[in-house]
């Protein structure tokens, strides 16, 4: 049986923390802006944020979502997103809240329709 190769498995499966899909409201700092922002996905080391603002890559950001303030840097921009590695690992208590945050933000946005 053949074993993989590094460049058999996705960039997504090579991942040392699983993201989790989210769609909340966020702040991103960055050279004293604070920029509305959507947090799309969610890891214990980075995040994935539909983004309308040009950042490069090692720019230094912090990420503002509800009570959670996270330091970290840019590692990659297109498309209208921005993805980020934090400075620290997010507990995965805090990825896990967060996850259901967005599920009931979701859950209320569906009755109110």
């Amino acid at each position: 049986m053949a074993s993989a190769t590094p460049s058999d498995i996705s960039f997504e499966d090579r991942r040392s923390t699983p993201r989790v899909a989210v769609a909340l409201p966020a702040f991103l700092q960055a050279g004293g802006v604070r920029h509305s922002v959507q947090l799309l996905d969610l890891s214990a080391g980075g995040a994935k944020l539909d983004c309308l603002v040009s950042l490069p890559s090692g720019t230094p950001v912090t990420l503002d979502c509800g009570s959670l303030s996270l330091t970290g840097v840019v590692r990659w921009q297109g498309g209208g997103a921005l993805g980020l590695s934090f400075d620290r690992e997010l507990d995965p208590r805090d990825v896990g809240a967060l996850a259901k945050r967005s599920s009931a933000l979701e859950a209320r946005m569906q009755q109110a329709r």
